[in-house]
């Protein structure tokens, strides 16, 4: 199926009212990146039964990497694995990736994770599937989804289409896009008949600590330098110290090996 989408930044819009739970997103994104089912970019959250008898139900929804607009995991990576392009795809390169996990702990939303079926795993996340992408096909999970769950195109008619659902049938939705704002505005959104936090969506805050993360990494190199200068400058100065003390000891024990010379001839010289 083309996509037939301009290039631009590209989004998901993906509505939990349509969501079936059939897992066809997970079993297209296994074979798509040829992994088995526990290594796919892809994963289900679900709310449990909610409403009161006789009224019923449950919700699904996928699940995969919110490719923020100010990625808190690209920040954290140390050795430039994560990296957000100019289509707004947060890229991961595992040619690059040391398996430090810095990712894990720094995405609000749960999103990298580890490929269970490597023996030294590394990080496995969403990319929006562009190899697809560049043949003009739109991403396995999208295009694979039978009741449209899953839609996707041009960010910002994405979110338009959000608030457009939204606006049409506001007893079908709560009112809220999750993804335009969390953790600074993401490129995947939901939509949803029920609270997020019932799905166990994470509540992210709607600043990216991605800042802060930018101060730590890439002042690591300037920390690790200083600490190091700080400790060759103290062992520089304790061998200094301990030799001084030796020269000086050396000194005083030849000072007092000549004064012992001394007296030791002027009793010769008294006996003579």
């Amino acid at each position: 199926m083309s996509t037939n989408i301009k290039h631009g930044k590209y989004g998901f819009l993906i509505d939990v009212s349509y969501c079936i739970d059939c897992r066809a997103c997970n079993v297209s994104c296994s074979v798509q990146n040829n992994v088995s089912m526990t290594s796919t970019r892809i994963w289900m959250k679900g709310s449990g039964v909610v409403g009161e008898f006789p009224n019923l139900q449950s919700y699904t929804a996928p699940y995969h990497c919110m490719h923020c607009t100010d990625p808190s995991c690209v920040s954290a990576c140390t050795v430039g694995a994560l990296q957000r392009d100019d289509d707004g795809i947060v890229q991961y390169d595992d040619d690059r990736c040391i398996g430090c996990r810095y990712c894990m702990y720094a995405c609000p939303f749960g999103v990298p994770n580890m490929d269970l079926d490597e023996r030294f795993p590394l990080i496995v996340k969403c990319d929006m599937c562009g190899e697809r992408l560049a043949e003009g096909e739109q991403p396995a999970c999208a295009a694979t989804c039978p009741p449209g769950a899953i839609k996707f195109g041009l960010r910002e008619d994405m979110l338009a289409e959000a608030y457009r659902r939204i606006d049409e049938q506001p007893d079908k939705y709560i009112n809220h896009v999750y993804g335009e704002h969390e953790n600074g505005g993401t490129s995947t959104f939901y939509i949803s008949p029920i609270p997020f936090e019932e799905l166990g969506f994470p509540l992210a805050g709607e600043t990216s600590p991605a800042y802060y993360n930018r101060l730590v990494t890439h002042g690591t190199p300037t920390v690790a330098g200083a600490v190091a200068l700080g400790l060759t400058g103290t062992y520089l100065t304790i061998n200094n110290l301990k030799q001084e003390a030796a020269e000086d000891a050396a000194e005083k024990a030849a000072q007092k090996a000549e004064s012992g010379s001394d007296t030791v001839n002027e009793e010769q010289n008294h006996a003579h």
